[in-house]
């Protein structure tokens, strides 16, 4: 086990829900929403993110607009948050904090533990 493996897996897991955040107030070109994940060092590989957006498209908390590239390339997907994104987010925002709260309680050691005749 190596803390690179183990840091790998936590920002997976909050990966989504970091995405969602960028996605609140505005849309997003995906380049955009990769250089603000690696920004973050979120994110190392750009081949990550697309299927994270299919994915959350086909759950119906992301849509996209097209518009003209400012290059003359392919026309660019702009993404957003739906409505039930909104409300997704909400929810994964209780639920992070909820997290965060737990985390810092063991971290400080305040947790009430039960007496045991056997601890140190």
């Amino acid at each position: 086990m190596s803390v690179d493996n183990i840091k790998a897996q936590m920002r997976k897991g909050i990966l989504e829900y970091c995405i969602l955040l960028l996605l609140r107030d505005r849309k997003l070109y995906a380049n955009d929403i990769i250089e603000a994940l690696k920004e973050a060092d979120l994110i190392v590989v750009e081949g990550t993110l697309y299927p994270l957006l299919s994915r959350l498209k086909r759950a119906g908390l992301l849509s996209y607009n097209k518009a003209e590239s400012p290059q003359q390339g392919p026309p660019r997907k702009y993404y957003g948050l739906t409505e039930i994104g909104q409300r997704f987010l909400e929810q994964l925002g209780d639920n992070w904090n909820a997290l965060e709260k737990t985390v810092n309680k063991l971290k400080n050691n305040s947790f009430i533990l039960p007496a045991n005749e056997n601890t140190l």
